[in-house]
C-alpha cells in the first residue's frame, strides 16, 4: 500500500524556512520530547548568547505581565542554530520567570531578514515545543516597528502557522508613544537605534513601508519664489 504523502505549497518570496514542514512524522514521533527532558535544562553554556541581550528579562507592563524583551537587530540568526535558540529560550523563561504570567516586547527596527530573522516557521517551531504551561502563561506579544513584510507575512499565513492562540496574541505598535499606553516607561530599556528609527517614524511614517515620500528632501529646501521676487523688486525700483 502507497505511503499517505501530503503536499505543501510556500510563496518563495515571504521568508518563510520550509524545512519544519519537511519532518517527517513518523520521526519526529521517535524522538523524546525535548521539554520533558532533564539535559535540556542542564548545565548548557549560552555566556555567548547572554552577552548579545536579544532575549532578556526586564520590568513589568501595565497588566502585571513579566516582560521579556527580544531585540531582532541584536540576534545573529546565520550562527544560531534553531535547536540552540530553543533550548536558550526555554532556560531563559524556565529560569528568570517560572511562573506567573508574561509578555514579550518584540522590537523589529531595522531588522534584516537575512542577518538577524530565523524565519516564521522556525519561530512557529520553537513555540509549538513550549510546554503548554509556558504557552499559556504568555499573554501577549507587543510587535514593535512592523514592516510591511512581515505585516503581510502574519496577515496571510499567521493563521496557518502560528498556532496554539500566539496569532490572537500579537499586538501590532507602530510607534513607542502607543507602547507607553500598555508599558510604564522605564519598564523596559529602549535602546537608541530604536529611538533614533521611532524619532525617523515622526516626520516619516511609511518609511517601514519602504516608501520613501521626500527621498531627497526636497521640502526642506527654501522656495526660490521668495528670491524671484526679490529680484523683481530690484528691476522695478
Amino acid at each position: 500500500m502507497a505511503e499517505d504523502f501530503s503536499v505543501v505549497v510556500l510563496a518563495s518570496d515571504l521568508g518563510v524556512d520550509a524545512r519544519p514542514f519537511l519532518t517527517r512524522t513518523d520521526e519526529v514521533d521517535e524522538q523524546e520530547n525535548w521539554h520533558d527532558c532533564p539535559q535540556y535544562l542542564g548545565d548548557e553554556d549560552f555566556s555567548d548568547l547572554d552577552l548579545l541581550h536579544f532575549f532578556t528579562l526586564q520590568g513589568s507592563d501595565k497588566s502585571g505581565n513579566r516582560i521579556f524583551r527580544v531585540v531582532g537587530k541584536y540576534f545573529p540568526a546565520r550562527v544560531v542554530s534553531a535547536e540552540r535558540l530553543k533550548k536558550y529560550i526555554f532556560q531563559k523563561i524556565s529560569n528568570e520567570c517560572p511562573e506567573g504570567p508574561f509578555c514579550l516586547v518584540y522590537m523589529h527596527s531595522t531588522v534584516q531578514k537575512d542577518e538577524n530573522s530565523p524565519g516564521i516557521t522556525i519561530l512557529r517551531w520553537i513555540y509549538e515545543d513550549l510546554p503548554s504551561e509556558i504557552k499559556e502563561r504568555l499573554q501577549v506579544v507587543y510587535f514593535i516597528h512592523p514592516g510591511l513584510r512581515s505585516r503581510l507575512v502574519i496577515a496571510t499565513l499567521g493563521r496557518l502557522l502560528l498556532t496554539g492562540g500566539l496569532y490572537w496574541k500579537i499586538m501590532y505598535v507602530s510607534r513607542l508613544q502607543y507602547l507607553w499606553e500598555e508599558i510604564k516607561k522605564g519598564e523596559v530599556e529602549v535602546p537608541d537605534f530604536v529611538n533614533n528609527h521611532d524619532n525617523v517614524l515622526e516626520h516619516r511614517p511609511l518609511t517601514d513601508y519602504g516608501i520613501e515620500p521626500d527621498p531627497f528632501h526636497l521640502t526642506e529646501v527654501q522656495s526660490s519664489s521668495f528670491s524671484l521676487n526679490q529680484y523683481e523688486n530690484r528691476w522695478v525700483s
